[in-house]
């Protein structure tokens, strides 16, 4: 099934009349006001084009939202904030969700409720308040709906209890036929099962239901050490992580850091190495666990500390304002010396490399471990994410991608064959069979044919409809 979206002719807005009147948010057709910001995206170096935006204030936006592309024959594509795009969504509809951000927490259920625009952040101050904590990602500003169909490796709390999309309890979806389906476990089990770890292939989140754990504070942050002390910061990262408990998490990371003001005075311009740690046990504990760490190598700033759990985003200190870049992700099967020599061959003091980010986070635990209700993430038993982000105009793509390519095929001998869908770059959006590996990759098509049989949804990484 192949689609020529570039020759989709323009919405005329004679054409989008029934569409304004039936729709409480806004319709934005090109050259309208408020169009340009609303297909704005994260990545500077991404823009969307497509030929009408719906901005939804409820469900019932996006069922007559999906309802009008049906009727034109047209993909859609679902923004938060985006953070991830595939493609510049010509001759699409765009669902912004932003407006739909409510989050609901329920405190003795421990579960949230929350809209399909609502960001990390919103959810994170809003659980805090009850001593709750989900499990986000690194970024405060990232959407949660996407981070959560994608699986959602949180780097706070996902190795004990696994990954985002094993809490989810319900969600309110709209499917290519335009019904608004109430999907868990016993209503719609197939589709319940896909649309966590499928993303975005399946129908359009208007709200979802999660658990929320009793997490107040967490002891965590970051230590700086010099990046010419690279190949001994790792050597120590990598034998010690394994024996620790699954409540610690722990990351490390490369860092050619540009000279921003917002970034503290020892960070700014530098080249250093970064081990980031996030513990769900008391600070003393935390403290004796990873003092053998912080006398590996001089420091140049050390963030650890004891935290309320509504500040973990220092712990990462991730930009939140968009910029331009590029990054894509692998997974590793297993570690050996021989993959750290290479590691600090590739991006150590003696590369020529310009990556902004080399990062290698350390999973196992419950990120292994089945969760009661299963689901489509593909990615388990996997022990690391390998992530490589460089920064810079779209005018220099193909250098970006080629610093990026440098890195992750230096480590192509220690890759695992499935891949984390929320770290996957927009030309790999046909590897989809090759991500979820042959048995998931059916079953996926399956429910495809099932709830989108014309390929609506197809903007992602795509699940083609079983034939």
């Amino acid at each position: 099934m192949t689609f020529d979206d570039l020759s989709l002719p323009p919405v005329l807005p004679e054409d989008a009349a029934a569409l304004v009147a039936a729709v409480a948010g806004s319709v934005l057709l090109p050259g309208d006001a408020g169009y340009d910001e609303e297909r704005a995206v994260f990545n500077l170096n991404h823009e969307l084009v497509p030929a009408v935006i719906v901005v939804a204030e409820g469900a019932a936006d996006v069922q007559a939202a999906v309802a009008f592309a049906a009727g034109q024959h047209r993909p859609v594509l679902v923004k938060t904030t985006g953070h991830q795009i595939v493609g510049p969504a010509h001759g699409a509809v765009v669902i912004a969700t932003h407006r739909m951000n409510d989050v609901v927490i329920d405190s003795v259920g421990r579960t949230a409720r929350v809209g399909a625009g609502a960001i990390w952040s919103e959810v994170v101050e809003r659980a805090a308040k009850d001593g709750l904590a989900p499990l986000n990602g690194s970024n405060p500003t990232v959407g949660v709906s996407g981070y959560t169909l994608g699986g959602g490796l949180s780097p706070t709390l996902g190795r004990s209890h696994g990954y985002a999309a094993d809490h989810v309890r319900s969600l309110e979806v709209v499917t290519a036929d335009g019904e608004l389906r109430h999907v868990d476990a016993e209503s719609e089990p197939e589709l319940f099962w896909a649309l966590r770890g499928g993303k975005g292939n399946f129908g359009v989140v208007t709200a979802l239901e999660f658990a929320l754990f009793p997490v107040p504070r967490l002891y965590g942050g970051g230590i700086y050490f010099p990046g010419e002390r690279m190949a001994d910061v790792l050597r120590a990262w990598s034998a010690w992580h394994p024996g620790t408990p699954e409540t610690m998490i722990s990351s490390f990371a490369v860092l050619r850091l540009p000279p921003l003001p917002e970034l503290p005075e020892p960070l700014r311009g530098a080249f250093v190495v970064s081990l980031r740690f996030a513990y769900n046990g008391t600070a003393e504990d935390g403290e004796r666990m990873i003092a053998p760490l912080r006398a590996v190598a001089p420091v140049v700033l050390d963030t650890v500390r004891d935290m309320p759990y509504a500040e973990v985003a220092s712990i990462h200190a991730e930009p939140t304002e968009p910029l331009p870049y590029y990054e894509r992700g692998i997974m590793l099967r297993e570690f050996p010396a021989e993959a750290q020599d290479k590691l600090v061959e590739l991006v150590g003091p003696g590369s020529q490399t310009t990556l902004w980010i080399a990062e290698l986070r350390a999973l196992g635990g419950a990120w292994d471990r089945e969760p009661a209700v299963p689901n489509a993430v593909a990615t388990r038993g996997l022990p690391y994410s390998l992530l490589g982000v460089e920064v810079g105009p779209l005018s220099e793509e193909q250098r970006l991608k080629e610093s990026v390519a440098a890195l992750l095929d230096g480590m192509e001998p220690w890759r695992g064959d499935r891949r984390l869908v929320n770290n996957l770059a927009p030309d790999e959006a046909t590897d989809a069979a090759a991500i979820y590996g042959p048995e998931r990759y059916e079953r996926l098509a399956a429910v495809k044919k099932t709830y989108d049989p014309a390929n609506m949804f197809r903007i992602n990484h795509n699940v083609a409809p079983a034939e």
